[in-house]
């Protein structure tokens, strides 16, 4: 089983949607870990610095990599207990390579070719 937990900065919400204006990375962090609950060979997990400072206090390699500057290091991708990137959130295909799982955008609904067949 692959486990993928995203160690984010202190924010008031997950989803990118609060405040002035609305943060596009967050929008698709949230939908690709909504997406993963459930998949049977994927634990996927957040913790976000002001909400889960327990976990953050737990794991001495994200308080070793966040001790300096964690404003310069979060979010922080750890995959299999190894931090594979710091300082942005992970792409779409990134969380892919990481994973295992495809992930196909919204608005593709008929197949991985958005319907022209060709898969």
């Amino acid at each position: 089983m692959k486990k993928i937990e995203l160690f984010e900065p202190a924010m008031c919400c997950s989803t990118g949607v609060c405040g002035p204006s609305v943060n596009q990375d967050l929008l698709t962090i949230t939908s690709a870990f909504e997406a993963m609950q459930g998949v049977t060979n994927v634990e996927a997990n957040r913790y976000n610095l002001s909400n889960n400072p327990d976990v953050f206090s737990g794991r001495p390699e994200i308080l070793s990599a966040i001790k300096d500057d964690a404003d310069s290091v979060l979010p922080i991708t750890v995959v299999d207990d190894e931090i594979v990137k710091t300082g942005t959130y992970p792409t779409i295909d990134e969380l892919s390579e990481y994973t295992g799982l495809v992930f196909v955008p919204a608005e593709q609904k008929n197949s991985c070719c958005g319907g022209s067949g060709c898969c």
